[in-house]
């Protein structure tokens, strides 16, 4: 009975994100996901304590790496982002099409996938509904695939929220995640852009300049921006000094919020502006996540996964791929509990299975919409903006994505990872 009720408090969950991607969407879905496990009997009261335990550094580390988004969006920070791609729209439009690459890539690896979704989805729509007047409905979906796309393996272990907690219970360090993990974020970055490149071959052929231009430019940079700036730059730093001596990372994340919480009130931000800039509805929904995979655990779940990664003959490409179809299918975060759940114990020797998990939760999510809450929260900015991708649209162009672009990147990984 609590198999059957375990499995459909999975479904409640599961629908909700998919329903309702923002705003309490996830946290009501993994809130009654508990809660119809609890009434199975396969969640206690004290699994909330044991999670609580396990996950709150990397919580003040998320909650910090969000401030400092938020305050850097207030500032004007990523304004200027817009007046980076617009001069390259005065040529081909591959041009501007590879700078929005390059650019959501580098947001995705700085502050997270999820602020590239956000920030940079919203501005690209604009930049060409304004600088194409006319041609931009040919432009807007691979545009809006290029900014999805680019936010795909993690290359720093901030840059997504579910690596940072898978990482922070397995005893991955910063270092040791960047050392492996930005060849393979590398690697999977040059083959994704190819791919699109190759997909929308015929849009990007399209060699005539922009006709429109950007409404005004932007101002130079004021000293909070820079200070801001400084902040974050200064924390990227920090972060491997921090890990090379084997100090924790959320320290280093609280002190850089800190100061862009200071800078933003100094410039006159309302207090309740830059708390609105965090997602706080995440952290219900993470904890939630994190009970359900322990009841999953005790109803079997864990233990299949178990046996079937200690019994592959390739456990790399095993792991790999049912960490993708499970994220697409299942959404990445329950997916990755599981994983670390599975993997916990397991001879491992550097952090190979447990980052091919990573690497198949990251780029899983491009099989199917429901796959992370950056996915989805990408499609609810589309519809905001009037602009339709399909869903066979989307499978379509992340089939052709992920199959080249996941098995390059645990080539990468095992030959990384193994020398």
């Amino acid at each position: 009975m609590s198999t059957v009720v375990v499995f459909v408090g999975l479904a409640v969950l599961i629908g909700a994100v998919a329903w309702r991607p923002h705003g309490l969407g996830p946290t009501v879905g993994a809130s009654l996901a508990v809660a119809v496990a609890a009434l199975g009997g396969a969640v206690a009261l004290s699994d909330f304590r044991v999670a609580a335990a396990a996950q709150w550094r990397a919580y003040v580390t998320l909650a910090a790496v969000m401030t400092m988004t938020s305050a850097a969006e207030r500032l004007g920070l990523l304004a200027r982002l817009a007046a980076i791609i617009e001069p390259r729209t005065r040529g081909p439009v591959k041009h501007a099409f590879r700078v929005t690459f390059a650019l959501s890539a580098l947001v995705a690896a700085a502050l997270s996938n999820d602020a590239a979704i956000l920030l940079m989805t919203p501005t690209v729509i604009l930049l060409l509904r304004t600088v194409y007047p006319r041609r931009h409905p040919k432009f807007l979906v691979p545009f809006a695939v290029a900014v999805f796309t680019a936010a795909g393996v993690a290359p720093l272990v901030i840059s997504n929220p579910m690596n940072l907690i898978f990482c922070d219970h397995a005893g991955i360090g910063f270092n040791a995640y960047a050392v492996a993990m930005i060849p393979v974020a590398i690697a999977g970055w040059l083959v994704a852009y190819a791919v699109l490149a190759w997909i929308f071959r015929d849009v990007l052929a399209d060699a005539s300049p922009a006709l429109g231009a950007w409404p005004t430019t932007p101002e130079p940079l004021g000293v909070g921006a820079r200070l801001v700036l400084l902040a974050v730059v200064a924390a990227l730093c920090a972060y491997p000094i921090f890990a090379y001596f084997d100090l924790p990372l959320w320290p280093v994340a609280a002190a850089g919020a800190a100061v862009c919480v200071a800078v933003s009130l100094h410039a006159g931000h309302r207090p309740a502006a830059l708390v609105g800039g965090v997602t706080w509805t995440i952290f219900p929904f993470l904890m939630g996540v994190f009970i359900l995979a322990m009841a999953l655990e005790r109803v079997g779940v864990v233990g299949w996964l178990r046996s079937l990664y200690a019994s592959s003959p390739a456990p790399v490409a095993t792991i790999g791929v049912t960490s993708a179809v499970g994220s697409a299918a299942l959404n990445n975060h329950p997916m990755s509990v599981l994983n670390a759940f599975a993997l916990d114990g397991s001879p491992d020797p550097g952090n190979t299975r447990a980052l091919a998990a990573l690497v198949g939760g990251d780029l899983g999510p491009r099989l199917l919409p429901v796959g992370s809450l950056a996915s989805l929260l990408w499609y609810d900015l589309l519809r905001k903006h009037q602009v339709d991708v399909k869903v066979t649209t989307f499978i379509r162009v992340g089939v052709l994505l992920t199959i080249p672009t996941l098995a390059v990147s645990l080539l990468v990984l095992w030959l990384v990872t193994g020398l």
